[in-house]
């Protein structure tokens, strides 16, 4: 039998209950047409798809965010979430997904709600800092909810909280998430086929145990006698990169917007005989710092890697190096450290930093096995008729930008070259953004509409508007093409620099 969109989100949860993959079962044919809505209130004290919703109220419209009932539910164990029904709905549904090890169910995704979506978020299956990983020591059900199964156990639940509310099934649904959220989304493209109509996957975090290797090996060198980098010294990398780099895309404007065409060699600001001698000049420690966190990491003979990051000459934006990587314990350090403690060494008093990543290739495996959404094959979900939009941030000091273009590029090989590829795939890079937003760079495009317009219309997005705005006001302070990979935004000559028409989308 052939299976539906629809159908697969009714099952997801009650095949995951009885540890049954989706595939192993036929599924029934999609819900009947229409039938009376549940009123908001209503909903309170219900078993729903699996979920007892343990309340539900209306909020009403504020400044900010349109009209809602606010509904809060739970799937036995402990994996929470909470849906957000709109009373002017669209009749699609958008799953917003989470961050880190997640433990806490994400706001409210504004934008989703305000044009009409049906908008849902999970805990991911357990309760806990972002920074925490201890959920995975000695629960596998919290580590397996976490890792592929929680989102496709909340659809399950909130396709048919939706249609019971709405009285009728949702036409669309879409995923969007970035970071941890990001590799959600892959992982239910890639796992999951037909759960979603359309998914933004935001700077994913799919390569996680190349990921944490990496972050490991350069918390140890910044960590080592030395090796590390204050901000005066931040100050000067970055200057020297802007000072190399910045005008290669036609203007010096800050931002490093054709970073193909950027060689900057960091070893042209070593210091005298390699010792520190002042914040002008890097020691060859320091060196080996910048060169841990630039140059390609691999693990268990290659079995697992990480390219490395990028210079981009903002690297002592706020939010950049300072809360990723220099300012200990930096995000780097604590996520690596968690990881360490609780799905490698399994010893919360191991010390991360003398932990060889090397040493268990089992214990990789088995976190490679719940975590990692590497599979470049998506010919599943090109049979679906899915859509996927690839984005990441220029600047993104959490997570490599090379990393998202190296699954771009697998993606484009496995699905038989480019024109496959671009019949569903669109990549984005936007300069100068940090990881998911913020930096110097123009951090918001408005990617949902993109993809219900190619979901719905068969419109394929090309090249969209990204813009910088001001966090009190939402004036635009500066808007930059967001261009398909691999071309960037190239000054035309002329024009104001912040203005997104004084610039053409160019191939490096």
């Amino acid at each position: 039998m052939t299976r539906t969109r629809s159908a697969d989100r009714r099952l997801a949860a009650a095949l995951w209950l009885f540890g049954m993959p989706l595939a192993a079962v036929a599924a029934p044919a999609a819900g009947a047409g229409p039938m009376a809505g549940i009123e908001c209130a209503a909903l309170a004290g219900q078993t729903i798809g699996g979920a007892t919703l343990a309340s539900a109220v209306v909020v009403p419209a504020s400044a900010t965010l349109a009209a809602y009932c606010k509904v809060n539910g739970l799937i036995e164990p402990k994996l929470n979430f909470e849906l957000r029904l709109p009373t002017a709905w669209n009749h699609k549904l958008h799953y917003g997904g989470g961050g880190g090890y997640n433990g806490s169910i994400p706001p409210v995704v504004a934008p989703a709600l305000n044009a009409g979506y049906a908008q849902v978020g999970s805990d991911s299956g357990h309760q806990g800092d972002v920074l925490d990983a201890s959920f995975a020591l000695n629960d596998p059900q919290a580590a397996q909810l976490f890792g592929s199964l929680s989102v496709p156990t909340v659809m399950g639940a909130a396709t048919e909280i939706v249609r019971a509310h709405y009285g009728r099934n949702a036409r669309r649904a879409y995923f969007e998430g970035c970071s941890n959220g990001g590799r959600e989304g892959l992982m239910n493209v890639q796992r999951f086929p037909t759960l979603f109509d359309g998914v933004i996957s935001r700077a994913p975090a799919y390569n996680w145990v190349g990921l944490m290797g990496a972050f490991n090996r350069t918390a140890k060198a910044l960590a080592a006698p030395g090796g590390a980098i204050n901000p005066a010294k931040t100050n000067t990398l970055a200057g020297a990169v802007l000072a190399a780099c910045d005008a290669l895309d036609g203007v010096a404007d800050g931002l490093v917007s054709n970073p193909q065409a950027c060689h900057f060699d960091p070893a042209g600001l070593r210091c005298p005989g390699g010792a520190d001698t002042g914040d002008s000049c890097l020691s060859d420690a320091q060196l080996a710092s910048v060169a841990s966190w630039t140059a390609p990491a691999a693990f268990d003979g290659g079995t697992y890697h990480n390219p490395g990051w990028p210079l981009t000459g903002n690297e002592n934006a706020d939010g950049a190096w300072n809360a990723w990587l220099t300012v200990p314990p930096s995000l780097q350090f604590l996520f690596s450290d968690t990881t360490v403690k609780n799905y490698l060494a399994r010893d919360p008093a191991s010390d991360s930093l003398a932990y060889d990543f090397n040493s268990d290739p089992g214990a990789l495996f088995s976190m490679a096995a719940l975590n990692d959404a590497t599979n470049a094959n998506l010919h599943p979900f090109l049979g679906a008729g899915g859509k996927l939009i690839l984005w990441h941030g220029g600047n993104d000091s959490a997570l490599t930008v090379k990393a998202t273009a190296e699954y771009y590029g697998d993606v484009v090989a496995a699905m038989g070259g480019q024109a496959n590829a671009d019949s569903f795939v669109r990549f984005y890079v936007a300069p100068g953004v940090n990881h998911c937003a913020g930096g110097p760079g123009a951090d918001t495009t408005d990617l949902l509409g993109a993809l219900d317009r190619w979901v719905t219309m068969g419109h394929a997005p090309g090249t969209l508007k990204a813009s910088r705005l001001d966090p009190a006001t939402g004036a635009t302070l500066m808007a930059r093409p967001l261009c398909v990979y691999p071309a960037y935004p190239r000054y035309r000559g002329h024009g104001d620099v912040n203005a997104a028409l004084s610039y053409v989308c160019t191939a490096p």
